[in-house]
């Protein structure tokens, strides 16, 4: 910075203050979210107690309390918010068992207890049949087994085979309790029914009204009544609902792997002067890698070597290619599209921005929706609130309205299977699951469905100027003659005068002439001098020039009103300006700044079509946020600000607004972003602290993100309350029709899982999304 005085008005282009605040805001509850009581453990995943677990990914729904250890389990037979209710009935009371935390699309439980021997847990979930596999505290994601092995498959024929065969008999013969029907009903029920009989006695013993518990009464009653068809054909189409469901679930489990598993396995490293194939997990930080065109970036790494054309997609979401040459970044998973490049690898296959994006994503599914704790609330009371009812039923029934008491009894088990809320707590997960994937596959990361659910009632969002809506660099903008000379002839003394500069204002002046004027050469310069605070001096081909702001124009008393006014338009569009004097005056003037990003206006055009009103806050001065501002369509645009007077303005705005967003770099603007109700951090590509700070991390630097985000949250917010209305709404209808006597059974079964299976898929739709729509 020898050339130019940072502390110079006139040349100085604005550097934000360097706020390295926490890499995560523990005080989410000052928010103002409306259920900030709610979630603020949910936020609060860098508190002391969990900052490891945190920084690996297993960043849990609620800290870790004090004093506590962990263990982990894969639990293949829990896929279900049934069996996670069965679980949290067994161990919540178990005396040292502190909290647990589930994530169902791995079929993963956390306990955190104060145990001497946590074996006691793994005991208690054996006697629940959930046979636990102990998991290392901090291994990776582990393979799941099919939804659907040979073995059910087969069985799964059998029992539809035998039920349909019971039926055609019964219906043929008129007889529903021949030996023939009795005994292909008693197959099929063997075959499809064992592990929901076997689920339902340990629900029955452990005292949880579940599905798994209604069905087995269902069952058991349509036996004892003498509907064995029926009774075999109900747990034939449980079976299958419950096979179609598990596969639906396994699809979106997929399609969060599918976002993560895009490295490859091995890389080509140099060894001396050869090259080898390596696995990835033993490439050391540091060595040197080779990625040729149509692979895929193994580790991240710096370019040191060659150029390419590179597809960011999987990372950043970006849909063109990027140009990487030497000093360039290269994510891992990105695919080289064009050309050849050896980089130096900066990171391990565990700490790649990828294996980060994964954890993040892992973590942000074990968080609780706000509707998702609501209807597991609901449920909690709705489904002991319609047994009783089906009980009253079963009893007033024959007393209150006559007719048999089979034919009540009959009606009340139909209300049991139409009891559980399966279809309304599965619907929630998948959908807020579907959402992040969505989010992920455009490169927006979202820390958690209770950012994702918020977004929508976003009123207002702040952004910072520099890197967000500028591009964070300068660049020269401007460049005016005030002489004869030709103007590219004007630059290119410039450009020699400022090439020896390290300064950013000197860079961007040599850069433009380089873009403007490629293979031509600097011009030797003799006498070069610093006129500290001022600008440059030097001869060239004998001619003595000056390069400098205007305090150096005054010195050398070359000023006149025609300068000063091109200098005051300059100043008044938030530029900086240089002037090129000779021994007779100025020659040239040139206009150095911050360059908007060309996405800058439409992603301000998107906001206020969404109704969120912009608001830029910057530590600019005044007339260059003005200038930015009226630019992209700004109104409230605010300067000079530090990074407490940010966060002063985000409290100000929600008090105005309601839900305010703010976005940042995720490591300049902490308190703002920490402020806000969401905080989005932009360019979080390769960041760790970008992607552990920020609610929200837009992986690129494109701003149009944070409406295609508001879009997604409206969308997914429509879709749960679609799902919510679906369940409902059947459960609703099948109940008239069980008290009016026309539902049977099979339409009971129907009711239920045809609604889960309505809502999952209705769920999925976001998946499908190529952009969010509003």
């Amino acid at each position: 910075m020898s050339q130019h005085d940072p502390t110079s008005t006139a040349l100085r282009l604005p550097v934000q203050a360097q706020d390295h605040g926490p890499a995560c805001d523990r005080d989410h509850g000052q928010r103002g979210d409306p259920d900030s009581h709610v979630h603020a453990a949910a936020d609060a995943c860098c508190a002391p107690a969990t900052q490891t677990d945190c920084l690996t990914g297993a960043c849990n729904t609620n800290p870790a309390p004090e004093g506590t250890r962990r263990v982990r389990y894969r639990i293949d037979k829990m896929d279900c918010p049934t069996e996670e209710r069965l679980i949290r009935n067994k161990l919540e009371g178990m005396p040292g068992v502190v909290q647990l935390d589930f994530n169902l699309l791995q079929r993963e439980l956390t306990v955190y207890h104060r145990l001497e021997q946590p074996q006691e847990i793994a005991v208690a979930l054996d006697k629940l049949g959930m046979a636990p596999n102990l998991l290392e505290a901090n291994a990776p994601v582990s393979v799941l087994p099919q939804a659907l092995s040979p073995r059910q498959k087969g069985l799964l024929a059998v029992a539809g085979a035998a039920a349909v065969a019971a039926e055609v008999i019964a219906w043929s013969s008129g007889r529903e309790t021949s030996w023939m029907v009795m005994a292909l009903a008693a197959v099929s029920i063997l075959s499809a029914g064992l592990p929901t009989l076997k689920k339902g006695w340990i629900a029955l013993r452990n005292l949880t009204l579940n599905i798994h518990f209604l069905m087995s009464i269902a069952v058991a009653g349509a036996v004892a009544l003498g509907k064995w068809p029926e009774a075999a054909m109900v747990v034939f189409l449980f079976a299958v609902a419950e096979a179609i469901e598990a596969l639906s679930l396994e699809r979106a489990r997929n399609a969060i792997k599918a976002l993560t598993a895009i490295a490859p396995e091995t890389a080509e490293v140099k060894a001396g002067e050869a090259w080898q194939t390596k696995p990835v997990a033993e490439v050391a930080v540091g060595s040197r890698i080779r990625v040729r065109t149509g692979a895929r970036v193994p580790l991240d790494a710096r370019v040191a070597s060659g150029r390419a054309a590179l597809n960011q997609a999987p990372i950043t979401g970006e849909s063109l290619p990027v140009d990487k040459q030497a000093g360039d970044l290269l994510y891992a998973g990105s695919i080289v599209a064009d050309g050849v490049v050896e980089a130096t690898v900066t990171a391990s296959a565990g700490d790649s921005t990828l294996a980060r994006i994964a954890l993040a994503i892992q973590s942000a599914q074990s968080q609780r929706a706000p509707t998702q704790r609501f209807v597991d609330q609901f449920a909690r009371y709705y489904t002991p609130a319609v047994v009783v009812f089906a009980i009253a039923v079963a009893i007033l029934g024959p007393l209150l309205s006559g007719g048999g008491w089979s034919s009540w009894l009959y009606e009340a088990l139909v209300m049991l299977v139409i009891a559980c809320p399966c279809a309304l707590v599965v619907s929630t997960p998948v959908t807020v699951v579907s959402g992040l994937a969505a989010a992920a596959r455009r490169g927006i990361l979202i820390k958690g469905g209770v950012h994702l659910e918020g977004g929508r009632l976003l009123k207002a969002v702040a952004l910072d100027k520099t890197g967000t809506l500028t591009r964070g660099k300068p660049a020269l903008t401007d460049a005016i003659p005030l002489g004869d000379m030709p103007i590219a002839q004007a630059l290119r003394i410039a450009a020699s005068l400022d090439d020896p500069s390290t300064h950013p204002v000197a860079q961007a002046l040599v850069a433009g002439w380089r873009a403007q004027q490629p293979g031509a050469a600097v011009m030797p310069v003799e006498d070069f001098g610093v006129l500290q605070g001022r600008g440059v001096k030097g001869s060239i081909a004998g001619q003595v020039w000056h390069l400098g702001n205007h305090r150096l124009v005054e010195e050398i008393a070359v000023c006149s009103a025609t300068l000063e006014a091109q200098l005051a338009v300059l100043e008044r569009a938030g530029k900086t300006a240089i002037v090129l004097c000779d021994a007779a005056g100025p020659v040239a003037v040139f206009g150095v700044a911050d360059t908007l990003r060309p996405q800058s206006a439409q992603a301000i055009a998107a906001l206020k079509t969404l109704g969120v009103e912009p608001v830029m806050l910057t530590g600019d001065n005044p007339a260059t946020a003005r200038a930015i501002a009226v630019e992209i369509g700004i109104k409230d645009a605010r300067g000079n600000l530090l990074p407490q007077d940010k966060q002063a303005a985000v409290a100000e705005l929600h008090a105005r607004y309601g839900f305010v967003g703010m976005v940042g770099d995720g490591v300049n603007d902490a308190p703002a972003l920490a402020r806000a109700n969401i905080g989005f951090a932009m360019g979080a590509a390769g960041t760790a602290t970008a992607l552990e700070t920020a609610d929200v991390a837009i992986m690129d630097d494109d701003p149009r993100k944070i409406a295609d985000f508001i879009r997604l949250s409206r969308r997914t917010a429509a879709i749960l309350k679609q799902n919510i209305t679906l369940a409902l709404g059947i459960k609703a209808v099948f109940f008239a029709l069980a008290l009016s006597g026309v539902a049977t059974l099979w339409m009971a079964v129907f009711a239920d899982m045809g609604a889960s299976l309505l809502v999952v898929f209705n769920g999925m739709r976001l998946l499908s999304l190529r952009r969010a729509t509003a």
